[in-house]
């Protein structure tokens, strides 16, 4: 059985001063998992073997400031996530901007206060854990895609490329960060509706027929279904692009046949990078295309299957492309 006590957040605490070090001890031991270090090398040391969840740190030490600890940690890869808030008797300006510019999230003024000191930590874990959450959730929507992809793409990395590529065609659009961040969130979700469709239809070889052709078109309701009706802003947008991924920009598209910019950006900005990635990548039924013949394809097909804005963007952002999904190649 897990101890309770391993599952409270650890905190690293740095002073050179014992007695401080035995007043922050009295006001946090209750509720989280403490160590201790005296200099910054022991704080660095200690930072990497562990791991703390946040580290309280004094500025004014010997041999190494807080300021210079702060900044090697946030220098390690396995420690720049760790927040730090200084706990320290300086109370300039001038200071307090070298803190944040070093990587700190806050500071303390001593002597301290209890009741702000759990405050502070509270309010910085909180934070973590929601960033945390978001990681998960995002982690959770990949592969909740990838698992629709296996059906048919036997690693499901397709949606991890055409989802940096939507993003990438979202901000070459001139759409902020928030939106292309979202974009690359949901998009994995685009195709979660062939759970729904048979695999003697999803896997089939040759050509389908005219009844599998219509079964096969049912993929973008059946996601859409999948992901209506929440309060989530994320699988909102999911759900917009599960379900108009297929629409064209000349109207011949399904399941609605909706025309030009009726079609919502993000069915428009996914459809050519999905379109993209299938063709330049092998799959059950054809070999990969090589990117000039792929690119002459959806040059010709703008106005037509994709909207031109999105296809200039692909063309004008194609080296970037090309270098970000080298990073997810199906093995």
């Amino acid at each position: 059985m897990t101890h309770p006590a391993k599952l409270l957040p650890k905190l690293l605490i740095v002073d050179d001063e014992p007695t401080n070090l035995k007043v922050l001890k009295q006001v946090l031991q209750q509720d989280y998992r403490l160590s201790f270090a005296k200099n910054g090398v022991d704080a660095l040391e200690l930072a990497a073997r562990e791991l703390p969840d946040l580290i309280l740190l004094d500025v004014m030490m010997p041999e190494m400031t807080g300021f210079e600890v702060c900044q090697q940690l946030k220098s390690q890869l396995n420690t720049q996530h760790i927040p730090v808030i200084f706990v320290t008797a300086l109370k300039d300006e001038v200071d307090e901007t070298k803190g944040f510019e070093c990587g700190a999230v806050d500071y303390i003024t001593k002597p301290i206060t209890p009741v702000i000191v759990k405050a502070r930590v509270r309010t910085h874990l909180s934070l973590v854990s929601a960033e945390e959450l978001k990681k998960t959730h995002l982690e959770l929507i990949q592969r909740l895609g990838r698992a629709a992809e296996y059906k048919d793409n036997e690693t499901g990395m397709h949606v991890m490329r055409m989802s940096h590529i939507s993003k990438i065609l979202a901000l070459a659009l001139g759409f902020n960060e928030d939106f292309a961040d979202k974009l690359l969130q949901a998009s994995p979700m685009h195709d979660i509706g062939k759970i729904g469709i048979p695999d003697h239809i999803l896997l089939k070889p040759g050509r389908l027929d005219d009844e599998e052709i219509r079964i096969m078109q049912q993929h973008p309701l059946i996601g859409a279904e999948i992901l209506a009706n929440t309060k989530s802003e994320l699988i909102q947008l999911a759900h917009s692009v599960a379900l108009y991924h297929h629409e064209k920009w000349d109207g011949s598209g399904y399941p609605a046949k909706l025309q030009g910019e009726k079609i919502p950006i993000e069915g428009r900005i996914v459809a050519v990078a999905d379109v993209f990635d299938a063709l330049t990548n092998k799959r059950p039924y054809k070999e990969a295309w090589s990117v000039e013949k792929t690119m002459d394809l959806i040059k010709e097909q703008s106005g037509k299957h994709f909207d031109p804005q999105v296809v200039d963007a692909l063309v004008r952002e194609l080296d970037h492309v090309l270098q970000t999904v080298g990073q997810w190649q199906d093995i």
